[in-house]
């Protein structure tokens, strides 16, 4: 149950990375949001003693490319066993980046039945030589990176912009400050044919005019954990699949933690007005 608790907690983190990312260049401009989602079991696979699992998704984005972008998620997810226990995962995380990806900073606490499990809060700059992290909790740290690591933020504007390009694979070494704030991932993105039409099976709170001619393409993002050995082929920590729109909003959700897939309905959409932009 601790692996699972600290995959919840991971992909959560990763979610909010995926509904928040700047305009860094002009032709990505995202709309400022509050997005639901319902999510329900999928599936189980091979020994796994998850037997139902329910929760919801709440995130709220603003802010604009000059003065940063903010985002405020909760996700809290009620997990029950084949032997009938029962545990509810609540994670809260805040974060900030600045429109040109140099800075970000990022809080997060996980509540396990009420009881705080994990309280993370720290800040990352980039500078020529390194990505530089400095945490204040779990405890006092400072550690380095690869300059060529990706913010989360970034990392969705380049799904963006591949997409536009017609590119349907793009490799990235993410820090999205997940976990301890102490590691970083390789992703893998697979970008699918972009649509302009609706779905046929749109949700009923994605039926608005800003959606209504906004391009999409369906996305599937694998993480693997930086450093991490494997024997033989190895497989990603989890994986996210979603419907991403060029202003930002992602619907129609699938995250895959190996022992379980989850789906993530949208159950409630209201676009913000925007903030005025750069002066």
């Amino acid at each position: 149950m601790i692996k699972l608790r600290r995959s919840l907690a991971a992909a959560a983190a990763l979610t909010i990375a995926l509904a928040a990312a700047p305009a860094v260049r002009a032709e990505v401009t995202l709309a400022p949001h509050r997005a639901v989602y319902e999510l329900k079991l999928r599936e189980t696979r091979g020994s796994t003693q998850v037997d139902q699992v329910r929760g919801r998704i709440v995130y709220e984005f603003t802010g604009n490319a000059c003065d940063g972008y903010a985002l405020n998620f909760r996700q809290v997810t009620e997990i029950a066993s084949e032997e009938g226990d029962t545990n509810v995962s609540d994670l809260r995380s805040a974060t900030w980046e600045d429109g040109k990806a140099q800075s970000f900073r990022f809080t997060a606490q996980n509540f396990l039945n009420q009881q705080l499990d994990r309280d993370t809060d720290g800040r990352a700059e980039r500078s020529g030589e390194a990505l530089k992290v400095t945490l204040r909790k779990p405890a006092s740290a400072s550690s380095a990176f690869d300059p060529g690591t990706l913010f989360p933020t970034e990392h969705l504007v380049k799904i963006i912009e591949a997409g536009k390009r017609g590119d349907q694979l793009l490799e990235a070494r993410i820090y999205d400050g997940s976990e301890n704030g102490d590691k970083t991932y390789d992703t893998l993105s697979v970008v699918g044919k972009g649509h302009d039409a609706p779905p046929a099976d749109l949700e009923a709170p994605a039926r608005v005019p800003e959606l209504a001619k906004a391009r999409f393409w369906p996305v599937t993002v694998s993480y693997f954990e930086r450093g991490k050995k494997a024997d033989g082929e190895q497989t990603p920590d989890y994986q996210m699949s979603f419907k991403l729109y060029e202003n930002g909003l992602s619907r129609d959700l699938r995250i895959d933690y190996g022992e379980f897939v989850l789906d993530g309905e949208l159950k409630e959409l209201e676009f913000f007005k925007p903030t005025p932009g750069c002066r």
